[in-house]
């Protein structure tokens, strides 16, 4: 029905609130200001006894985050990684996942619903109306911005609600235990596992391909061969993790091209052998070139010089190939002085 089916004397007069807005819509001003509808006490506002009832939901709320957030370190510290149950419907889970889940979940839950439910039945509910502003504070407005802060503060009890303030500081306190203890799930730290092989004196080198220990006259000028230490099963529970580390390039160079003098001590009769990982990512070096006795690793083209001590001749690559020193044991097999001396692979922030 439109304005002007209804009877005059039934129109609203025009009223004007405080701010000057247009309550009823005319020709003029067709956009009304309904204003605010009036304000409704809550029966915690009137009930003493039910703000208390309130108060003791909010901090049992808190409390439950508390204890749900040691629950999570517990189960972090006492449930083995490999544990399954059987949750309905879902089926066989990580009983650790799942525990971890759980309690993480209602320690979060428990903090936002007793927010939640302290502003609605505690703080303060009048709705304020406020005009709008240039973006340039003035100094009054400064000074109103610090009393609203205050005003705020009051009204949401905090002050005068220990027993709030208390357990809501005592969760804020714990959850972020939570984060620290999952730094745990990374893994065990390395140690100085990134520093050390399973390379070691007297250790044979193997042909991967054949898995038959190397003699020298097995390795010909200008040809490549992968070799991994004697005792390395691709059957081991660990072999990856340690391959990764392992692998080497043996290739056979004359002496005379070799340019570095430490390369060449380190041979024996022209045959060096390199970490076969680039020092780029890790990715597993592959491509030789017979004339130049470059390598290529195929995944950012990072190139070594095998006959100038593996050093990086083009490439994102950080730094040169590790030599791994070699000789020939008395059964005639080659084999490893020792360790490599420096980390294989790509850095790591800890390596100096």
């Amino acid at each position: 029905m439109s304005s002007q089916e209804i009877p005059e004397e039934n129109l609203p007069t025009e009223q004007e609130d405080a701010h000057g807005a247009v309550k009823v819509a005319d020709e003029k001003n067709p956009f009304a200001d309904p204003g605010l509808p009036p304000h409704e006490h809550r029966v915690q506002d009137i009930d003493e006894r039910a703000a208390k009832r309130s108060e003791r939901t909010v901090a049992l709320l808190f409390t439950v985050s508390m204890l749900a957030t040691v629950a999570f370190i517990a189960s972090y510290l006492v449930i083995d990684v490999d544990k399954a149950v059987y949750i309905w419907p879902i089926g066989h889970i990580s009983a650790l996942n799942f525990a971890l889940g759980m309690t993480l979940g209602l320690s979060l839950f428990c903090i936002g619903a007793g927010a939640v439910h302290w502003a609605r039945t505690l703080m303060s509910d009048v709705e304020v109306a406020d005009e709008r502003h240039p973006i340039e504070a003035a100094p009054e407005v400064k000074a109103k911005v610090l009393a609203d802060f205050k005003a705020g503060a009051e009204e949401s009890v905090i002050g005068r609600r220990k027993l709030i303030r208390t357990t809501m500081f005592g969760a804020l306190a714990l959850f972020p235990l939570s984060g620290v203890f999952l730094l745990g799930g990374l893994g065990p730290a390395p140690g100085t596992k990134l520093r050390h092989t399973t390379w070691a004196k007297g250790k044979k080198l193997v042909n991967m391909n054949t898995n038959e220990p190397l003699r020298p006259s097995d390795v010909a000028v200008g040809s490549l061969t992968f070799a991994m230490p004697d005792g390395l099963s691709e059957h081991d529970h660990d072999f990856q993790k340690n391959i990764a580390k392992d692998a080497l390039m043996i290739v056979r160079i004359q002496p005379d091209d070799i340019k570095d003098k430490r390369e060449l001590e380190w041979s024996h009769e022209g045959i060096v052998a390199f970490s076969k990982i680039c020092t780029h990512v890790g990715c597993p070096i592959s491509l030789y070139e017979q004339q130049t006795h470059h390598v290529l690793c195929p995944c950012h083209q990072s190139t070594f010089d095998l006959a100038d001590g593996g050093r990086v001749i083009f490439g994102p690559a950080g730094h040169a190939l590790p030599q791994l020193r070699i000789t020939v044991g008395e059964d005639g097999y080659l084999q490893a002085v020792g360790d490599f001396e420096e980390p294989v692979g790509p850095a790591f922030w800890e390596r100096g």
